[in-house]
């Protein structure tokens, strides 16, 4: 049965000699996997240059639900992106989050809210003209709220410790080890301040960006089930001085 669908590319895997999988996830049921011709010829049907990491696409597929593999028949941008496939800092942010979603968002559910913040991100990524270096951050903190992770600030004060088991601030030491001393506390507390639009004007190094990172990887990691260590967050962190 042929459906229509738009969605964000997550990754692409190798399935056989003719053909690749590609996780998307769309707008009509989460996360799904989709055959696609290995081919990059440009006479092909559906152009495997269309799968990059987080372009918007729109395609038809045979939705085959015993199988879970779906071929994609027709494909085309969406929403064609002008600069995040090739500006260096935004592709490598774009691979980063691509392989990140791929792992956080495993079920295939609808969510309509989500598949609109990842489509707004997108598209003020590859619009952005200025400094993006704390755009991966923000994006992180702000996905936390649709997935339900978001940390509770009602108790934050000056000095208090985050707690990430519980995900909440607090004045008394966990017993259970893990949580942030009050600096790194603090700068928790000013991600969750952040917006695209103000992101410029929390100026970090790299140290500090990249210990961030670890930071909020950390906290996916104690929240999300087998949630593991991404492999292209070293290339991020290697981009921004």
């Amino acid at each position: 049965m042929l459906q229509k669908y738009q969605g964000i590319v997550l990754c692409t895997l190798k399935y056989n000699d003719k053909s690749n999988i590609v996780r998307i996830f769309t707008q009509q049921g989460g996360q799904q996997s989709f055959l696609v011709p290995a081919t990059r010829s440009r006479k092909a049907a559906v152009s495997a240059v269309l799968f990059q990491p987080l372009s918007l696409v729109e395609f038809e597929a045979d939705y085959r639900p015993k199988s879970g593999l779906h071929p994609i028949r027709e494909a085309r941008a969406w929403y064609p992106l002008l600069s995040l496939p090739f500006h260096p800092y935004k592709s490598g942010i774009a691979l980063f989050l691509a392989e990140f979603l791929y792992r956080a968002l495993n079920e295939e559910t609808e969510n309509t809210p989500l598949f609109y913040f990842l489509t707004h991100s997108v598209r003020w990524l590859d619009a952005s003209e200025g400094s993006c270096a704390n755009f991966h951050l923000v994006f992180l903190m702000r996905l936390s709220r649709f997935l339900g992770l978001y940390p509770n600030t009602e108790h934050y004060q000056e000095g208090a410790l985050f707690d990430l088991l519980n995900a909440t601030f607090t004045t008394a030491t966990p017993t259970h080890g893990c949580f942030l001393p009050p600096d790194e506390s603090a700068r928790v507390r000013s991600l969750l301040r952040m917006r695209y639009e103000t992101m410029h004007l929390f100026a970090m190094n790299r140290t500090e960006r990249n210990r961030c990172l670890d930071i909020i990887c950390r906290y996916y990691r104690l929240h999300l089930p087998d949630f593991p260590e991404l492999k292209s967050i070293d290339v991020l962190k290697e981009l921004f001085t």
